[in-house]
Protein backbone atom coordinates (compact mmCIF):
# COMPACT_ATOMS: atom_id res chain seq x y z
CA UNK A 1 0.00 0.00 0.00
CA UNK A 2 2.73 2.48 0.99
CA UNK A 3 4.66 1.49 -2.11
CA UNK A 4 1.65 2.29 -4.33
CA UNK A 5 1.12 5.71 -2.69
CA UNK A 6 4.81 6.57 -3.02
CA UNK A 7 4.79 5.46 -6.65
CA UNK A 8 1.78 7.67 -7.46
CA UNK A 9 3.32 10.60 -5.56
CA UNK A 10 6.62 10.35 -7.46
CA UNK A 11 4.79 10.02 -10.80
CA UNK A 12 2.72 13.09 -9.99
CA UNK A 13 5.86 15.02 -8.98
CA UNK A 14 7.57 13.91 -12.20
CA UNK A 15 4.65 15.07 -14.37
CA UNK A 16 4.48 18.36 -12.47
CA UNK A 17 8.18 19.01 -13.08
CA UNK A 18 7.89 18.06 -16.77
CA UNK A 19 4.91 20.34 -17.38
CA UNK A 20 6.54 23.10 -15.35
CA UNK A 21 9.64 22.92 -17.57
CA UNK A 22 7.50 22.97 -20.71
CA UNK A 23 5.51 25.97 -19.43
CA UNK A 24 8.74 27.81 -18.53
CA UNK A 25 10.18 27.24 -22.02
CA UNK A 26 6.95 28.39 -23.69
CA UNK A 27 6.74 31.59 -21.62
CA UNK A 28 10.48 32.33 -21.94
CA UNK A 29 11.00 31.57 -25.63
CA UNK A 30 7.62 31.66 -27.37
CA UNK A 31 5.51 34.27 -25.60
CA UNK A 32 2.75 34.94 -23.16
CA UNK A 33 -0.11 37.11 -22.02
CA UNK A 34 0.78 40.49 -20.45
CA UNK A 35 -1.33 43.12 -18.70
CA UNK A 36 -0.10 46.65 -19.46
CA UNK A 37 -0.44 49.45 -16.93
CA UNK A 38 0.08 53.18 -17.08
CA UNK A 39 -0.76 55.93 -19.56
CA UNK A 40 2.45 56.02 -21.63
CA UNK A 41 1.11 54.03 -24.61
CA UNK A 42 -2.32 55.67 -24.85
CA UNK A 43 -4.33 55.61 -27.06
CA UNK A 44 -2.80 52.44 -28.59
CA UNK A 45 -2.73 50.53 -25.30
CA UNK A 46 -4.84 51.71 -22.37
CA UNK A 47 -4.25 51.04 -18.68
CA UNK A 48 -5.19 47.41 -17.82
CA UNK A 49 -5.31 46.24 -21.46
CA UNK A 50 -4.30 42.62 -21.90
CA UNK A 51 -2.00 41.84 -24.83
CA UNK A 52 -0.01 38.95 -26.25
CA UNK A 53 3.77 39.34 -26.42
CA UNK A 54 5.85 37.00 -28.54
CA UNK A 55 9.49 36.44 -27.58
CA UNK A 56 10.88 34.91 -30.77
CA UNK A 57 11.64 38.28 -32.42
CA UNK A 58 14.05 39.32 -29.71
CA UNK A 59 15.96 36.03 -29.97
CA UNK A 60 16.36 36.39 -33.74
CA UNK A 61 16.99 40.16 -33.75
CA UNK A 62 13.67 40.70 -35.50
CA UNK A 63 12.70 43.85 -33.60
CA UNK A 64 11.94 46.66 -36.06
CA UNK A 65 11.22 50.38 -35.90
CA UNK A 66 7.56 50.84 -34.97
CA UNK A 67 7.25 47.62 -32.94
CA UNK A 68 5.79 47.81 -29.44
CA UNK A 69 7.97 45.94 -26.96
CA UNK A 70 8.03 44.86 -23.34
CA UNK A 71 11.42 45.57 -21.78
CA UNK A 72 13.03 45.57 -18.35
CA UNK A 73 13.04 49.12 -17.02
CA UNK A 74 16.56 50.56 -17.08
CA UNK A 75 15.79 52.54 -13.91
CA UNK A 76 14.04 49.70 -12.01
CA UNK A 77 15.02 46.16 -13.11
CA UNK A 78 12.16 44.65 -11.08
CA UNK A 79 9.56 46.26 -13.35
CA UNK A 80 8.79 46.09 -17.06
CA UNK A 81 7.99 48.91 -19.46
CA UNK A 82 5.85 48.90 -22.58
CA UNK A 83 7.12 51.27 -25.30
CA UNK A 84 7.43 51.67 -29.07
CA UNK A 85 10.78 51.19 -30.82
CA UNK A 86 11.60 54.53 -32.46
CA UNK A 87 15.26 53.99 -33.27
CA UNK A 88 17.63 51.10 -33.89
CA UNK A 89 21.40 51.02 -33.55
CA UNK A 90 23.08 53.65 -35.69
CA UNK A 91 19.95 55.84 -36.00
CA UNK A 92 20.26 59.57 -35.32
CA UNK A 93 17.65 60.72 -32.81
CA UNK A 94 16.45 64.28 -32.23
CA UNK A 95 16.33 64.78 -28.48
CA UNK A 96 15.14 67.62 -26.31
CA UNK A 97 15.10 68.10 -22.58
CA UNK A 98 11.80 68.86 -20.86
CA UNK A 99 13.55 71.62 -18.90
CA UNK A 100 15.13 73.17 -21.99
CA UNK A 101 14.09 74.50 -25.37
CA UNK A 102 17.31 73.23 -26.94
CA UNK A 103 17.25 70.23 -29.22
CA UNK A 104 20.21 68.04 -30.00
CA UNK A 105 21.01 64.89 -31.93
CA UNK A 106 22.30 61.66 -30.49
CA UNK A 107 23.06 58.33 -32.10
CA UNK A 108 21.72 55.00 -30.90
CA UNK A 109 24.83 52.95 -30.06
CA UNK A 110 25.46 49.40 -31.24
CA UNK A 111 23.36 46.86 -29.36
CA UNK A 112 20.78 49.43 -28.20
CA UNK A 113 17.31 50.68 -29.17
CA UNK A 114 15.49 53.99 -28.63
CA UNK A 115 12.06 53.58 -26.98
CA UNK A 116 9.25 56.12 -26.62
CA UNK A 117 5.65 55.92 -25.47
CA UNK A 118 2.85 56.90 -27.85
CA UNK A 119 1.62 59.39 -25.24
CA UNK A 120 4.65 61.69 -25.45
CA UNK A 121 3.32 64.10 -22.81
CA UNK A 122 3.02 61.33 -20.21
CA UNK A 123 5.81 58.85 -20.88
CA UNK A 124 9.14 58.22 -19.20
CA UNK A 125 11.24 56.73 -21.96
CA UNK A 126 14.54 57.01 -23.85
CA UNK A 127 14.15 60.79 -23.91
CA UNK A 128 14.89 60.59 -20.15
CA UNK A 129 17.09 57.51 -19.69
CA UNK A 130 18.67 57.29 -23.15
CA UNK A 131 18.90 54.27 -25.44
CA UNK A 132 18.44 50.91 -23.75
CA UNK A 133 20.43 47.72 -24.39
CA UNK A 134 18.76 45.26 -26.76
CA UNK A 135 19.18 42.59 -24.07
CA UNK A 136 16.56 44.31 -21.88
CA UNK A 137 13.82 43.60 -24.45
CA UNK A 138 11.59 40.77 -23.24
CA UNK A 139 9.13 40.49 -26.12
CA UNK A 140 7.20 42.18 -28.93
CA UNK A 141 3.53 43.01 -28.47
CA UNK A 142 1.43 42.55 -31.56
CA UNK A 143 -2.05 41.44 -30.49
CA UNK A 144 -4.58 42.91 -28.07
CA UNK A 145 -6.75 40.40 -26.20
CA UNK A 146 -8.72 42.63 -23.82
CA UNK A 147 -10.95 44.61 -23.94
CA UNK A 148 -12.87 42.56 -26.48
CA UNK A 149 -13.94 45.73 -28.31
CA UNK A 150 -10.25 46.22 -29.30
CA UNK A 151 -9.51 42.52 -29.92
CA UNK A 152 -7.04 42.11 -32.78
CA UNK A 153 -3.67 43.09 -34.17
CA UNK A 154 -2.14 46.39 -33.10
CA UNK A 155 -1.68 49.07 -35.73
CA UNK A 156 0.96 51.74 -36.32
CA UNK A 157 1.63 54.71 -34.09
CA UNK A 158 -1.33 57.12 -33.93
CA UNK A 159 0.80 60.19 -33.27
CA UNK A 160 3.00 60.12 -36.34
CA UNK A 161 6.26 58.97 -34.75
CA UNK A 162 9.14 59.50 -37.11
CA UNK A 163 10.69 56.30 -38.42
CA UNK A 164 13.21 57.76 -40.89
CA UNK A 165 16.88 56.91 -41.25
CA UNK A 166 18.03 60.54 -41.47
Amino acid sequence: MLRGVLGKTFRLAGYTIQYGCIAHCVFEYVGGVVMCSGPSMEPTIQNADIVFAENLSRHFYGIQRGDIVIAKSPSDPKSNICKRVIGLEGDKMLTSSSSSFFKSHSYVPTGHVWLEGDNLQNSTDSRYYGPIPYGLIRGRIFFKIWPLSDFGFLRDSPNGHRFSDD
